[in-house]
């Protein structure tokens, strides 16, 4: 690394450095823009492979063309009443009008009256291509338009799957544009309060923008050569990511560089040194992240396995913008970019007596009595997970502030069968079809005049089936079971059951599977490689306990937000895995910053003094690095969607309860209190100190 390092940050070689990413942004940056065109956003590439639903998409195709969307356009009367025979002539030349349109597919369905005689749907097939996510709003803001002209006393709203899709698509519009200025925005504000320069900032954030866009463009070229999957939830999370995890390294670089400076005259020496004792310990964060990611690849959920190698591409190239580029343009500028609070050689080293410093000190007056009310006072904030109703949201619960899609389905389920425009799908061998209907249409849930006549192609027989429940409910839910129960006993039909519903319940119990799984296998490799960076097995274990402790009391005082401040309905099932694995996966970045000094300054000073002066040392960069990542992430905020602004907040709170407590205080103080054992069983932990120095009690 000495070799590495030194010829990065060469005076002459710095320049290739440079030259090289700008030659690599010239070439990729054009292919970052068309990530956008390759993601996948239908419904299939969300699901579990495996589930039931997903292989009813599959034998569906037989029968309906997947990129088929339908609408659903219900009208009801200003004034709450019946329809009038006008009314329903002004509908059935809105069914006329839509049947002209080129991108139909099949028949248009109605007027049909509801029963109550105070509605009336129109279903509207449309195949809207393979990027049809994409374009659904702008096709239903003319289905909407062709309906609001009609009748002036009628009120008409769009819904069913491609309503439901539009608002989906404008919900996510905000990734490429606020998400990026948002995350932009907030990194840009807190280097100016860090550095409390207006030039300093400039070089992390280049960097930051560097990294983002290669790594845009990687991916973009593996999804269109290599079949990786990507879809907006990932690409969003890539931007908060490379932002968010590029700074702290960049933040842990320029803090070692500015100790450096103060020893060295000549800023290439300054940096070399800098980058060659800052590495491991940034090496080794963005390896966990990466390899916590990729940990994602044995997910059931589509979705949430096509994040990891997304994710981990975007940490790995950020390490190496970060390792590379920036050292360069730090050298490149000299001292000055520091201005006004430029370091020059002999200065003493601030950190010795600051904040960090001092709150060190307070620790080792009693550093049992610290760990302990600390880790009581996290566990009794875990107790808040009880109010974690992670089983899923509604439709309507899904979004933040009204969406036309969902107002649209609560006048439909006023007035219809609640599973009207979202039925459930059987699809089982055509010799049994007869008997797989019977079956079908008298298990409880199911209106059984709705069942239809089955379709048979290829010796496969379809049929659908309207719930009398929401869709969405948990009494939906149930049926869909009791009809998979009645279905799965008809011999030799090979009966699957899908659908929406289906496709929801299936979610649901694919993301809890995944949890159990993956966080295991998550802590594991953190494990490992905190044994090999400490080359010790006590720390590791110490440092697990208490990341996990973090995410139960993060996830917990979250879970009492979403349900009594924010008034959330609940949380999608995949909220505990997304935060653990951000939580502990970049969470540990902090573990290490702060572990390595410890250790470095422990085989100098000896542990106790060790563990004081790498807090003092590390705490001010920790803080920042975790502002950072907390802003980058409470940007998800920014989208109209309850799980993204879930994620963010948890995550945002996490880390900051990680950095400002956890790491700082809790760490410490077991630092102090476990001493020499820390390091069990290396020589350090045999070894009082290697200076001959005492170490103060204090």
């Amino acid at each position: 690394m000495p070799r590495i390092a030194s010829w990065i940050t060469h005076r002459w070689t710095k320049w290739i450095v440079i030259g090289f990413w700008l030659v690599v942004l010239a070439v990729l940056g054009p292919l970052a823009g068309k990530l956008s065109g390759v993601e996948s956003n239908e419904t299939k590439n969300w699901l579990p492979a495996s589930a039931e639903s997903t292989q009813v998409l599959d034998v569906a195709a037989r029968f309906s063309d997947p990129d088929t969307l339908p609408a659903v356009v219900v009208y009801v009367r200003d004034d709450g009443g019946k329809l009038t025979s006008a009314d329903l002539a002004a509908v059935a030349e809105d069914a006329k009008e839509f049947g002209g349109r080129d991108d139909l597919d099949g028949k248009v369905v109605g007027p049909v009256p509801s029963e109550d005689g105070e509605a009336a749907q129109v279903v509207v097939p449309l195949n809207l291509g393979p990027n049809g996510w994409d374009q659904a709003s702008d096709v239903v803001d003319q289905l909407r338009q062709v309906a609001d002209d009609g009748a002036p006393d009628l009120r008409a709203y769009v819904t069913g799957p491609a309503g439901q899709a539009a608002d989906s698509s404008k919900a996510f519009e905000g990734i490429e544009s606020t998400l990026l200025f948002a995350a932009a925005g907030v990194v840009i504000l807190i280097l100016l309060l860090t550095y409390r320069s207006p030039i300093l900032w400039l070089l992390p954030v280049i960097s930051a923008g560097v990294a983002l866009t290669v790594a845009q463009a990687v991916i973009y070229l593996l999804a269109d050569h290599a079949g990786l999957t990507v879809n907006a939830q990932s690409a969003g999370i890539l931007t908060v990511l490379v932002f968010g995890a590029g700074t702290d390294y960049a933040l842990l670089l320029v803090a070692r560089y500015r100790e450096e400076l103060r020893r060295h005259h000549d800023q290439h020496e300054a940096m070399g040194l800098a980058l060659h004792r800052a590495s491991p310990a940034i090496i080794a964060s963005g390896a966990t992240v990466a390899l916590g990611m990729l940990c994602l690849l044995i997910a059931r959920m589509s979705s949430t396995s096509g994040l990891g190698p997304v994710a981990a591409i975007g940490i790995v190239v950020g390490l190496l913008v970060m390792l590379t580029l920036l050292p360069a343009l730090l050298v490149a500028c000299g001292r000055w970019v520091f201005w006004p609070r430029v370091p020059h050689e002999g200065q003493a080293e601030p950190t010795e007596n600051g904040v960090w410093a001092k709150v060190g000190r307070r620790i080792a007056r009693g550093p049992r009595r610290t760990w302990v009310v600390t880790s009581l006072i996290l566990a009794v904030c875990t107790l808040g997970v009880t109010q974690l109703n992670a089983t899923g949201l509604s439709t309507a619960e899904s979004f933040r502030g009204e969406q036309p899609s969902v107002t649209g389905q609560q006048v439909l389920e006023k007035h219809f069968p609640g599973g009207a425009g979202e039925p459930v799908v059987v699809v089982a061998n055509a010799a049994q079809a007869s008997a797989v209907r019977e079956a079908f249409a008298r298990t409880e849930g199911i209106d059984a005049a709705t069942v239809t006549k089955p379709v048979v192609a290829d010796g496969v027989a379809y049929l659908e089936g309207t719930l009398t429940s929401a869709p969405d409910s948990q009494a939906a839910y149930d049926t869909v079971d009791r009809v998979r129960d009645a279905v799965h006993a008809v011999p030799g039909a090979d009966a699957k059951v899908g659908g929406s519903t289906a496709v929801n319940l299936d979610v649901l119990r694919a993301s809890w599977s995944d949890t159990e799984r993956i966080i295991p296998l998550i802590l594991l490799v953190v494990f490992v490689i905190l044994a090999l960076l400490l080359r010790a097995i006590t720390a590791p274990l110490i440092l697990i306990g208490t990341v996990v402790l973090s995410f139960g009391a993060a996830l917990g005082v979250s879970a009492l937000f979403f349900r009594h401040v924010f008034g959330y309905a609940g949380a999608d099932p995949s909220l505990p895995l997304f935060v653990f694995v951000f939580l502990v996966a970049l969470g540990i970045d902090y573990n290490i910053f702060l572990m390595t000094r410890v250790r470095e300054e422990a085989a100098k000073l000896g542990t106790r003094r060790g563990a004081l002066v790498g807090l003092a040392a590390t705490g001010g960069v920790i803080t920042s690095a975790g502002l950072v990542l907390a802003g980058t992430f409470a940007t998800l905020g920014t989208l109209p969607l309850v799980t993204f602004a879930e994620i963010g907040f948890a995550v945002a709170f996490g880390v900051l309860l990680d950095t400002l407590i956890v790491r700082s205080v809790l760490v410490t103080a077991l630092n102090l209190d476990v001493g020499r054992s820390m390091w069990w069983p290396s020589r350090l932990s045999r070894e009082e100190r290697r200076s001959g120095a005492p170490e103060p009690v204090a």
